[in-house]
């Protein structure tokens, strides 16, 4: 990411954890090449980022799984879309790629939030394959200290 980007950050709401969310957006997936869409996520928000450019300029959306953030998926675009009741909504096109960040606690908030470069959690490296084998009640903990 670049200097001049800057994040989101979402409660990933009715989700459990990010394997939960995984399954959750690959069903999505499958129904949107039914209806013949592209594969792109997309998630629906009421309200309309104002710095858009910074998001596109390398942003990602980070998702608070029961209190943590746990994973991210990079931002590609975004839409508007009028809903049934007239009104206007934006929709965030997303990569469909999730991927696994540093466990790192959040406290409840509502809607999306920005989330600057330096407070966002680095990935998990893939080729550390023992970061991801840990046990969530442990890297939560680890975090909590934070050590993780």
């Amino acid at each position: 990411m670049t200097t001049n980007a800057i994040n989101l950050i979402k409660l990933c709401v009715g989700i459990d954890s990010v394997e939960h969310l995984l399954t959750y957006r690959a069903t999505q997936a499958e129904q949107t090449k039914k209806d013949g869409f592209d594969n792109l996520t997309r998630h629906i928000t009421r309200m309309w980022p104002r710095r858009t450019d910074e998001i596109l300029n390398g942003g990602s959306l980070y998702w608070v799984i029961r209190g943590n953030i746990m994973a991210r998926q990079k931002i590609l675009g975004f839409e508007e879309k009028i809903g049934t009741d007239g009104i206007r909504r934006c929709v965030i096109l997303m990569s469909p790629e999730i991927i696994r960040t540093r466990v790192a606690p959040r406290r409840p908030f509502q809607g999306w939030r920005y989330l600057p470069l330096e407070d966002s959690p680095p990935d998990l490296i893939k080729n550390h394959k023992n970061d991801d084998d840990l046990p969530i009640g442990m890297r939560l903990a680890l975090a909590e200290i934070g050590l993780k």
